[in-house]
C-alpha cells in the first residue's frame, strides 16, 4: 500500500546522486519502521500520465523501539531513468511522493557477531543502514566494509562512512577500491572481480569466522564476490546478496530457469489482500501483468526480477521464471516465484501474494 509522504530534505551527495528524506506522520510511524537492509518502492505519474515505480534502499539507521523512524533513501542517476532524473533535477523539499512500506529480505537485524560487506557504487545504501545500526546497538559486533567506486568524486555517503570509522575505530574496518582513479594510499585501482577478491579477502579478515557476508551492487560484482566466497568454503547460508543493476543479456544461464512450453490457454487464480480472482492469461504476458489488468494494487516495483516486491507462492500448477535475482534458493524450493517473471506451464495456476 502506498502512502503520500512529504519530502523533508534533498541532499546532493555527488554530481549524480542525492539522498532524499521523507517526513513520517505519527500515525504511520510503525508502518515505516524498517529493518536495516530494506527498501522502499516510490511511485509517481509521468507527464504523459504513465505510472512509474522504482525501488530505493533505506540508508538511515533503524530507529530503536519508541523513537521516531528516519526515512532516507539514496538515489543515483541512471541513464534514461525517468524516476532518478526527476529526483535529481526536480524533486524539492515540500513535494509529496507516494511511498510503499519497507520491504525486502536483504536484512541484517542487529545481533552480536562479525559481519562483512562487499559493495559497489550505490550498493552502499542498504549496507550503510546495516553497519550504522549494528555498531550503535551491539557493542560486541564488528563490521568490515569493502567498497568499490569509480572515483572519489562519485562515491556516495563519504561523510557518513567516515563518521562510522571515527565513532567505532576498533570495530569498523573500511577498505576502499577505486576502479578508475589511483589513490594516494591503499589498494591499487581496478575492478573487484572474482580473482582479485579471492586474493584480497583472506588478507583483510578471517573469512571463515565471518558470521554473515552482504554483497550489494552491480550484477558482475555481486556474482564475482559470491563465487570467490564459495571458492573459499563459505556456506551459502552465510552469503546474502542484492543486485542493483542487471544489463540486458548479461544474465548467465544459471540465473534463468529452464524453458518450458506454455499451454495454449491458461487461467490464473490469485489471492491478494484476502481477496481472490480468476482471469485468463493472455499470450506472452507475465502472471503479474495478468493480475494487474484487474487488480491495480498488485505489488511490484522494478518488473525486472531484481527487487522481489512481487513475490508470490505457487499454490497449484507450475510456472517458469524468465530470470530471478531476488529470491534465495530456499525460497524457490519452498514454492515462491517472482510474478513479474513468471509464465504458466500448466493450464491452471494459482498464486498467493499474501503468504
Amino acid at each position: 500500500m502506498f502512502h503520500p509522504l512529504r519530502v523533508s530534505e534533498v541532499e546532493q551527495l555527488t554530481d549524480d546522486s542525492v539522498a532524499v528524506t521523507f517526513a513520517v506522520p505519527p500515525e504511520l510511524r510503525e508502518t515505516f519502521r524498517h529493518t536495516p537492509g530494506q527498501h522502499l518502492a516510490l511511485r509517481r505519474r509521468s507527464a504523459g500520465g504513465e505510472e512509474v515505480r522504482r525501488t530505493y534502499s533505506i540508508c538511515s539507521p533503524a530507529a530503536p523501539e519508541g523513537e521516531d523512524p528516519v526515512l532516507r533513501v539514496g538515489i543515483r542517476l541512471v541513464d534514461g531513468g525517468e524516476f532518478s532524473t526527476y529526483a535529481l533535477k526536480e524533486l524539492v523539499v515540500g513535494d509529496t511522493v507516494e511511498v510503499m512500506e519497507p520491504m525486502g529480505r536483504f536484512l541484517l537485524p542487529p545481533r552480536p557477531g562479525h559481519f562483512a560487506a562487499v559493495v559497489g557504487g550505490s550498493g552502499i545504501t542498504p549496507v550503510l543502514s546495516m553497519a550504522s545500526t549494528l555498531l550503535a546497538r551491539e557493542p560486541e559486533a564488528r563490521f568490515c566494509l569493502i567498497r568499490s567506486d569509480r572515483t572519489a568524486a562519485s562515491t556516495m555517503f563519504l561523510e557518513e562512512v567516515a563518521d562510522l570509522k571515527d565513532r567505532f575505530p576498533d570495530r569498523f574496518q573500511l577498505v576502499t577500491v577505486l576502479s578508475r582513479e589511483e589513490q594516494q594510499s591503499g589498494l591499487p585501482s581496478g575492478r573487484l572481480d572474482q580473482e582479485r577478491l579471492t586474493a584480497l579477502l583472506p588478507a583483510l579478515l578471517p573469512v571463515a569466522d565471518v558470521d554473515g557476508w552482504y554483497l550489494c551492487g552491480p550484477f558482475g560484482l555481486v556474482i564475482g564476490a559470491e563465487r570467490a566466497l564459495r571458492g573459499m568454503g563459505v556456506e551459502r547460508g552465510r552469503i546474502h546478496q542484492e543486485i542493483f543493476h542487471v544489463d540486458d543479456g548479461s544474465a548467465p544461464a544459471a540465473a534463468r530457469t529452464a524453458s518450458a512450453p506454455a499451454p495454449a490457454h491458461a487461467t490464473l487464480t490469485a489471492t491478494l489482500d484476502g481477496r481472490s480472482g480468476t482471469w485468463p492469461v493472455q499470450e506472452g504476458e507475465s502472471l503479474l501483468e495478468t493480475v494487474l489488468r484487474s487488480r491495480s494494487d498488485a505489488p511490484y516495483a522494478c518488473k525486472g526480477g531484481v527487487c522481489g516486491t512481487c513475490r508470490a507462492f505457487v499454490v497449484t500448477g507450475e510456472v517458469r521464471m524468465d530470470r530471478n535475482y531476488a529470491l534465495e534458493s530456499e525460497e524457490t524450493d519452498a514454492g515462491y516465484v517472482l510474478a513479474c517473471q513468471s509464465h504458466p506451464v500448466t493450464p491452471e495456476v494459482e498464486l498467493d501474494f499474501d503468504r
